[in-house]
């Protein structure tokens, strides 16, 4: 009994959201349901927070293998909610906006926050330039594709590109490397991305479909029934 009133909820939920697509009448409906749902993630942080509080306390606890991290890690979470909710250093008091120049959360996301996600961009740029390398050997047909597109597109997002064609007259100025990036840009590229979100959106409604029906159980952990 304990799964089958999360599938019905499920079921009726989806169904709710579905028909309020197509049923002027019931519209309103699937906002309510929005509504609910936001109430109800609220909680999710809630248990999201405890969740991660817990699970590295212990491992500081019992200093485990790289409990610094964690450390750091609940350190940081607690001083940033104390940022947020007590409003530390807010000019404009308890009731000012939590992100108001000179406040505490202010500063730890602009010195702090910011600056780690721009190392993580930066150490991404690595892997991208090492499976990029991986990727654009020329081993066959379809790898030789790729590497002369994307060799094109590096090409053409440079002054060299418009200086190694510059001499193409402008009736066959397609054939000029920046021109011929943003074709590959907004023809073959876009007839792919488009072929990618379509194939996307079947399987989110293949995965919807699933979840409605019940026949997709998985999100109420290992199911004996």
């Amino acid at each position: 009994m304990k799964r089958k009133v999360p599938v019905i909820i499920t079921f009726l939920v989806g169904s709710v959201l579905i028909l309020s697509v197509f049923f002027p009448p019931i519209e309103t409906w699937g906002e309510d349901f929005s509504i609910f749902f936001d109430i109800i993630a609220v909680f999710a942080f809630f248990l999201g927070g405890g969740n991660l509080l817990r699970i590295h306390s212990r491992k500081v606890y019992k200093q485990d293998k790289d409990w610094g991290f964690s450390a750091v890690t609940v350190l940081g979470f607690l001083i940033m909610l104390a940022a947020g909710l007590l409003k530390i250093w807010n000019p404009d008091g308890i009731s000012g906006d939590v992100a108001a120049t000179g406040s505490l959360f202010q500063m730890m996301y602009n010195w702090i926050f910011n600056p780690l996600g721009a190392t993580m961009y930066a150490l991404l740029a690595f892997f991208v330039a090492s499976a990029s390398y991986r990727a654009f050997r020329a081993k066959n047909v379809d790898a030789t594709i790729l590497l002369v597109a994307s060799f094109i597109i590096l090409l053409g997002r440079t002054p060299l590109g418009m200086y190694a064609t510059g001499w193409i007259p402008e009736s066959w100025n397609i054939l000029q490397i920046p021109n011929l990036a943003i074709w590959i840009m907004t023809s073959p590229n876009l007839a792919g991305q488009r072929a990618i979100m379509i194939g996307i959106a079947l399987g989110v409604v293949s995965m919807s479909l699933r979840l409605i029906l019940g026949v997709e159980r998985t999100y109420l952990g290992v199911d004996n029934e």
